[in-house]
């Protein structure tokens, strides 16, 4: 997949099939318009094109929102990448942008920078200043400029959007058996291995301390999870210059991943007073600070306790470990 951060950078895309959104969580509502995008562009022999932006619109235009996200940009990359997406290009969102008009956003962006021969949108986008823009403006334009123009079914538009607001409550209130229903996948995320105070290890339970790097990345609500874990190498996607992607055998959550037990929480058997996101890796006996660590987030557990003393805490921790295994254990 090739990727571009700056619309002055793009090639001429051969009958680009072109369609725009956020995609974040790369869900399978998602899919199914990627599916869409990419048999259209079979079918005339053309070149899928996704636009998206970033940041996301509503820091923009809603200045001081807080903006939490299933996706940071480099993991969306990955799972399009997946896909088989041809071209991705992610759009600066500026203030400038924000005012285009509809009609310029129309003319001097969607028209003359990707130059498409068909555009697949819902019925329900909206674009330009004031989001003013609508699917009957782009109708007018589709046939005075000669592009196609394909509405997403109004059935698969909900259930994206339905999907997308119940994978982050169901993440939030800790319900990872629905989120990774609806994502098609694992929730997972990255965080880089930093010095903790290393109680763990006294008790007999080493735990790596992630921390991770993006504000807007949701994490899950406190508990204690069953995770796969896997470090990451140190090749990193680019997310300032264009770049080409190679999509992996698998998928960007399958990996050499080790099975472990997470703590999200304050820690309240020991006084912590920071929240903290803590792994307890089974198999790992390789030093990894600060290494990237990538955790994928398989079954809840329980919800964090405080216990009348350490050997308290470690006797439930051993519990964790068993459930975590067999949770984290095919089912014959």
């Amino acid at each position: 997949m090739h990727i571009y951060y700056h619309t002055e950078q793009l090639p001429a895309f051969r009958k680009a099939v072109v369609t725009i959104g956020s995609f974040d969580g790369v869900h399978t509502g998602h899919v199914q318009i990627l599916e869409q995008l990419k048999q259209e562009a079979d079918r005339i022999g053309g070149e899928t094109v996704i636009v998206t932006f970033y940041p996301h619109p509503r820091k923009v235009v809603r200045s001081g929102t807080e903006v939490k996200l299933l996706n940071t940009l480099e993991e969306k990359i990955r799972l399009l990448s997946w896909r088989q997406i041809r071209h991705l290009v992610v759009v600066p969102f500026t203030e400038d942008f924000s005012q285009l008009t509809a009609e310029d956003y129309i003319r001097e962006f969607l028209l003359k920078k990707f130059h498409p021969h068909t555009v697949i949108i819902g019925y329900d986008h909206r674009y330009g200043k004031g989001r003013q823009g609508d699917y009957q403006l782009l109708e007018q334009f589709s046939q005075s400029e000669g592009f196609q123009l394909q509405e997403i079914p109004v059935h698969l538009l909900d259930a994206v959007s339905v999907s997308s607001s119940r994978i982050r409550e169901a993440i939030a209130q800790a319900d990872l058996k629905e989120a990774n229903r609806l994502l098609g996948y694992p929730y997972f995320f990255s965080g880089q291995v930093v010095e903790g105070r290393r109680l763990g290890r006294t008790i007999g339970f080493p735990t790596a301390n992630l921390r991770v790097g993006d504000p807007e990345k949701l994490i899950p609500a406190d508990g204690v999870y069953a995770v796969e874990v896997t470090p990451l190498d140190s090749s990193a996607i680019s997310l300032t210059a264009p770049a080409t992607v190679v999509a992996p055998p698998v998928a960007p959550w399958v990996g050499a991943g080790c099975k472990g037990m997470m703590n999200i929480g304050v820690r309240p058997t020991v006084d912590g007073r920071e929240r903290t996101i803590e792994v307890n890796l089974f198999d790992w006996k390789e030093d990894l600070y600060g290494r990237e660590l990538q955790v994928s987030v398989r079954q809840y557990l329980r919800g964090e306790q405080k216990f009348e003393g350490l050997q308290a805490l470690k006797a439930q921790l051993a519990r964790d470990k068993a459930d975590a295994l067999t949770a984290l254990t095919p089912s014959s």
